[in-house]
């Protein structure tokens, strides 16, 4: 793509959304990033609502990431992006009936590729395959694609450069970039976007949760 991939702050620990996160985005909603997120798991539906609502308020655009395997699990997932106006609909296992919903409710899909179990979520798979996978979604309409690369059970740099390279569509790399090594990796490869969650809340970049993400975002874009 070209530009320097944009930060998605999700404020999350462990692929579950932290209970003070209403809180913590008070206190960073003049950072530099723009776009922010949490997971579908635990809060309540209407807490979800009350802190995409003021995301929205503040200028941000808003991501759920939904962490489920089955054809239920994952459309009660859409359904609640489509609850709290998401503009973002990223992870679940793509099926036809959740990119239609997506469609009918003018939300961007982005999910998943590569066998993925666990939570956190691991990614299995060859890279050619989830390529080709990528590929027949994209066909089907959807946005893009939420690739856990540096969830991967194999090489995830390879993974990460090729898939980019390979998918003419929006790329998120999501999970585990917790280090400069790999933001300097992630500037190279150039996705459209990257989450950081649990790094922050592990201090992985020095400073206040703030201070944090504005080093990232000041880094990516040198």
């Amino acid at each position: 793509m070209g530009n320097a991939p944009e930060l998605i702050v999700m404020l999350t620990h462990n692929d579950l959304t932290v209970h003070n996160a209403y809180d913590i985005f008070d206190q960073c909603r003049n950072s530099r990033a723009k776009f922010w997120g949490f997971k579908e798991e635990p809060l309540p539906l209407e807490q979800m609502k009350k802190l995409f609502r003021y995301m929205k308020s503040c200028g941000k655009t808003t991501f759920l990431e939904v962490v489920a395997y089955s054809e239920k699990e994952c459309i009660d997932g859409a359904k609640k992006a489509v609850d709290c106006n998401c503009d973002f609909l990223l992870g679940t296992t793509f099926s036809d009936s959740i990119n239609e919903f997506c469609r009918l409710n003018h939300i961007k899909y982005m999910p998943f590729v590569g066998k993925i179990t666990g939570r956190p979520s691991v990614l299995d798979g060859t890279v050619k395959d989830m390529i080709q996978e990528a590929k027949t979604y994209i066909a089907k309409g959807v946005y893009g694609i939420d690739l856990l690369g540096y969830r991967y059970t194999g090489d995830a740099t390879r993974l990460n450069r090729e898939f980019v390279a390979s998918v003419h569509a929006p790329v998120c790399i999501a999970g585990s970039v917790n280090s400069y090594e790999r933001l300097t990796e992630l500037k190279s490869i150039a996705p459209w976007a990257f989450t950081i969650g649990g790094a922050f809340f592990e201090n992985k970049f020095d400073g206040s949760f703030q201070e944090q993400i504005d080093k990232v975002c000041e880094y990516v874009n040198q």
